[in-house]
């Protein structure tokens, strides 16, 4: 089947769907219907495959797409401005030391100022607990206002690219990966998927990798086991509602504290470090206070924890507990590589070579993602302006 053939069977599928997408900012999965999220990953696949034809797909003559990174990023950065620039958007990426944030500028305001000519604002704010989500809703209360005051022109579409709750660009391209790898996402049912925590020599990585994964794979059948050692717990609200779309969608959800009970018979392995739930709430505590000195003791104490779980390793000999001892190897990036980018992390050298490719795939589907996202709230008649570009 060629290229064309292949989007032209992608939009029959996106036909038989009824999604609530128009109009709809995208800041957390588990608020999309399954319909919502299948059309998504229906036009993230229908753009890559326009991209291969080297077949334009913008959607914009002129506008602005903005950044908020208050966080680092290489995979998230760069998918966005690429997703952005294929829609036709020109990227600016907010600085708020250069900005009047540092000046006393209130959120409200700064998201009225950067909207005038802007069609879509990208915000990563990852890092502390009940602060992330938050900031989103307050830029996306903010924007509403000015659009319905007739400030705004037109109302700019939230797309989170990571915030302290969900990370949904980088999942649905791990779901997008999971379906490429086994033939469609109903060939998911039924599989199980280890999303496992792993050592790292470093602490305070955000939660919302592993809050995503558990509660987007669960919704689509597949036999979700959480692994982490006792007292690295994600936020009990994220574990609950992957409990109930396991439950829905007749797949399975577990938590052990066991890496080789979690590997075992494991169709594909997720193992990545985060801090638990409590460290990051009192590093957001201690952030608040200023105290440097608090936040040092924090960081030893974390990094001592971790040590004691540094067992908590994807090697050869756990990857041969899996299905086959051939279990898919995902992770979102940059991992920490045994050997390679420190002396003893979450995967050894050789289980990541083997799956090196298989991971570059799997970042290769953000940008896509991104620009579906926007794509689908964007636009109305979506297989009409699809078939325009083929």
């Amino acid at each position: 089947m060629n290229n064309i053939e292949a989007i032209k069977n992608r939009l029959k599928e996106l036909e038989s769907l009824d999604p609530a997408r128009f109009g709809r900012d995208f800041l957390l999965t588990w608020e999309h219907s399954e319909d919502d999220l299948r059309a998504v990953m229906l036009v993230a696949d229908i753009l890559q495959l326009l991209h291969r034809e080297k077949k334009p797909w913008r959607i914009f003559d002129y506008g602005l797409a903005i950044s908020i990174f208050r966080d680092n990023s290489t995979r998230t950065r760069f998918s966005f401005a690429s997703a952005v620039n294929g829609l036709g958007l020109a990227l600016s990426e907010l600085d708020e030391v250069k900005s009047q944030i540092a000046h006393g500028e209130t959120v409200r305001e700064t998201a009225a100022m950067i909207s005038f000519l802007t069609e879509v604002i990208g915000i990563r704010d990852d890092m502390y607990p009940g602060e992330g989500h938050s900031y989103m809703l307050e830029v996306a209360d903010a924007v509403t206002e000015s659009y319905q005051q007739g400030v705004l022109a037109q109302r700019p579409t939230l797309v989170n690219l990571q915030c302290d709750l969900d990370h949904p660009t980088q999942s649905l391209a791990d779901l997008l990966k999971l379906k490429d790898y086994f033939g469609g996402l109903d060939q998911l049912k039924g599989k199980k998927i280890a999303m496992s925590w792993a050592y790292s020599p470093s602490y305070g990585k955000p939660l919302s990798v592993p809050q995503g994964v558990i509660n987007l794979m669960s919704r689509f059948g597949m036999e979700v086991v959480l692994a982490h050692p006792q007292g690295y717990d994600l936020l009990p609200e994220t574990v609950e509602s992957a409990a109930k779309f396991a439950a829905a969608s007749g797949g399975s959800f577990r938590i052990t504290h066991d890496m080789a009970d979690a590997f075992a018979g494991a169709d594909v392995v997720y193992p990545k470090s985060w801090a638990p739930m409590s460290v990051m709430q009192e590093r957001t505590r201690l952030l608040r206070q200023g105290d440097r000195e608090g936040l040092k003791a924090l960081e030893q104490h974390c990094l001592a924890e971790n040590a004691r779980h540094a067992d908590w390793e994807c090697t050869e000999e756990m990857m041969k507990l899996t299905r086959g001892g051939n279990a898919l190897y995902e992770h979102c990036l940059p991992a920490d590589i045994s050997g390679v980018s420190c002396a003893r992390g979450e995967v050894t050298k050789s289980v990541f070579e083997r799956y090196r490719l298989h991971t570059y795939q799997e970042a290769g589907f953000k940008p896509f993602v991104i620009a579906a996202m926007i794509f689908t709230a964007k636009v109305r008649d979506i297989t009409s302006r699809i078939n325009s570009f083929i």
